[in-house]
């Protein structure tokens, strides 16, 4: 990365690139990543800079796509003061928020957040390469383990009973989104969508600026949910773009559109 008006100047860190493999979210795409030498120490601080450059975790593990022909993932994020629900998300606000209680808890294996993460995949997400190695190790690397920042897991309880679970970064200036996943027989509330909202309204809370959402893919049907959320601001390689309601978010790493 070049210095100059780059924050990470000063910060040293070594990138590595792999090499292609099958694209996680894309049938038939190839895929390379970039990443963080993992041997680094990284704190909030740094992490906040990485993310702010489209970076992206996964347990200790920070990175992001750099495929040679591939343009589709383009990193997002809210910025809350501004954010408007539309109807759809107003009417699942007014649905959940009144019976599911928030419980903050610090990021440690609890084995009910467990037994409801592997029901979450076996039955929303059968045929990913998750789902095929939701072991408790994987598991733990995936959301446990520790990388140098904080991290929340928000429970969500319908009548005492655990129901979802939110995992979050805390930033300097935002919230980052990890991962949701949910008791699938409360599907009909739509409980990714509201984690998304109560998580805006933490970060309003806090008095930080954005939500971060990772990428999102206008072709992933898994993924084009994040659009919904407006305003948006999308980062294009270079600068942050926003997009109100009314315009459609028309991007891709390196400007390469669509």
């Amino acid at each position: 990365m070049n210095a100059g008006n780059d924050p990470l100047a000063g910060h040293h860190l070594a990138l590595y690139l792999t090499g292609e493999h099958a694209c996680s979210y894309l049938p038939g795409r190839r895929a390379r990543t970039l990443f963080v030498d993992p041997t680094a120490r990284i704190d909030g601080a740094t992490y906040q800079a990485l993310v702010d450059q489209g970076f992206r975790r996964s347990g200790a593990h920070i990175y992001r796509p750099a495929c040679r022909a591939c343009a589709a993932c383009v990193p997002v994020r809210i910025p809350v003061a501004d954010f408007a629900p539309d109807r759809s998300q107003r009417r699942n606000w007014r649905r959940n928020a009144p019976d599911l209680d928030l419980v903050d808890a610090a990021a440690a294996f609890d084995a009910s957040h467990f037994a409801l993460y592997r029901r979450y995949l076996a039955e929303r997400h059968p045929e990913g390469s998750m789902a095929e190695d939701a072991s408790e190790e994987s598991y733990r690397r995936f959301l446990v383990e520790p990388w140098g920042g904080e991290t929340r897991f928000i429970e969500l309880r319908l009548s005492g009973r655990l129901v979802g679970v939110a995992i979050t970064d805390r930033l300097d200036r935002g919230l980052s989104a990890v991962y949701t996943f949910f008791d699938p027989s409360i599907s009909d509330r739509a409980p990714g969508t509201f984690a998304i909202l109560m998580q805006i309204e933490a970060a309003r809370r806090m008095g930080v600026a954005y939500l971060y959402l990772g990428y999102w893919l206008r072709e992933s049907p898994k993924m084009r949910y994040k659009d919904r959320f407006r305003p948006i601001e999308a980062w294009n390689g270079h600068d942050w773009m926003r997009f109100e309601r009314a315009r459609a978010v028309k991007l891709g790493w390196k400007d390469a559109g669509d």
